[in-house]
């Protein structure tokens, strides 16, 4: 996939110079707040996840506990709500429509829906037993949000799979609403308590990689795109696309390359990055420039997106006439010109893991000789 410094014509592709297409990240700061949901939203099966920075002790704790396991997220145990003490038997009537007598549907054990505790006293509905038959969720769902209630619970998350997607009025119906929907499932929420809802919102960035690869003969890797505004027909790019769930972004930007163009690199380092609003369905966008090594000279194109791609010379390529016309353009290329002449320092990969949360990540940052590498490491 691929995504322009120009416009492309696809709503997903509709971007503005140096737009992305891109995997969708939600990044929000609680200021203030001690009320979180980061570990909800961090892993949703799709290339959309959420990530909450909490601040602890003057550093940015990143939490990202993904949905099936958020129950062990802060505890050794949390056992679900136990039916058996909760469950209670309750008489219905119905009318049956005819001389408008009623007919009793007998006695029906109601239940709490199987659910989660969360960390932040909230519930999460397992979806797994959710009852077939719409009529008894209606039923079970108004006993379990009681239930919840008086149980001081706040914040309800309830996940329907595509196949039950007949329950979805019916939560509606009872003060539910949308979150977010994945190909396989919408996620409904709930808000207990008096006042603004404290949930966090659905993923609000987009997050896409450009690869800058310039060989020793000066000669940038450029693509031109099938799919493309005509404004922007025949100008020559650097390959560029999103960055897939649990992908990092200097390994989205080598996979783009060497998808579009059949080149293999390796990554240096990031040397800018953009920050837009507004772009692509009125998401924020986060766009990463990487320059890149090539190990590589014969290309292949074999992305249906890509209607060529070749080697530039660098002076040919900076002097394409809408290149010319847009100053970020030249912004990012006098750049990567000074990171190519060891005039400028770009940020680079280091991977750290965090007591806080015990998991493997990628800290960026810029080291400029060895010295400042060691300094870095004794601090």
């Amino acid at each position: 996939m691929s995504c322009s410094f120009g416009h492309t014509s696809t709503p997903a592709r509709g971007l503005n110079s140096f737009s992305s297409n891109s995997a969708c990240i939600s990044e929000t700061v609680n200021a203030g707040r001690t009320t979180a949901y980061s570990s909800l939203l961090s892993n949703f099966s799709s290339v959309r996840f959420s990530r909450q920075l909490n601040c602890f002790g003057g550093l940015f704790l990143r939490n990202y506990e993904a949905l099936n396991n958020i129950y062990m997220a802060h505890r050794a145990v949390i056992s679900s709500v136990g039916r058996d003490d909760l469950a209670a038997e309750t008489s219905f009537h119905r009318m049956n429509g005819i001389n408008g007598s009623t007919s009793s549907l007998g006695y029906r054990n109601l239940r709490v829906l199987d659910a989660f505790d969360d960390v932040y006293e909230g519930i999460v509905v397992d979806s797994d037993g959710l009852p077939d038959d719409p009529n008894n969720f209606e039923a079970i769902l108004r006993f379990s949000l009681s239930h919840w209630k008086k149980m001081g619970k706040k914040g309800i998350w309830l996940r329907l799979p595509l196949e039950k997607s007949d329950l979805v009025p019916i939560a509606i119906k009872e003060g539910f609403g949308y979150h977010h929907a994945e190909p396989g499932y919408v996620m409904l929420t709930y808000w207990i308590p008096e006042g603004p809802c404290m949930l966090p919102f659905n993923a609000s960035h987009h997050v896409g990689v450009g690869g800058f690869v310039i060989n020793h003969r000066n000669e940038v890797l450029v693509v031109q795109e099938k799919y493309c505004a005509p404004a922007n027909r025949g100008l020559w790019k650097i390959p560029t696309g999103f960055v897939l769930q649990s992908e990092e972004i200097y390994e989205g930007a080598v996979r783009e390359v060497k998808e579009e163009t059949g080149i293999c690199t390796e990554f240096i380092e990031v040397i800018a990055f953009r920050h837009a609003h507004k772009v692509a369905f009125e998401k924020s966008d986060l766009f990463f420039i990487c320059m890149l090594r090539p190990l590589s000279a014969e290309i292949t194109v074999d992305d249906p997106e890509i209607e060529a791609a070749k080697w530039m010379p660098l002076v040919e390529f900076v002097e394409q006439p809408l290149l010319q016309e847009d100053s970020m353009f030249k912004k990012i290329i006098n750049i990567c010109i000074a990171c190519v002449e060891k005039r400028y320092s770009g940020l680079s990969a280091h991977h750290m893991v965090s007591k806080f949360d015990g998991k493997s990540s990628s800290l960026y940052y810029n080291v400029i000789n060895m010295e400042d590498i060691n300094c870095l490491t004794q601090i």
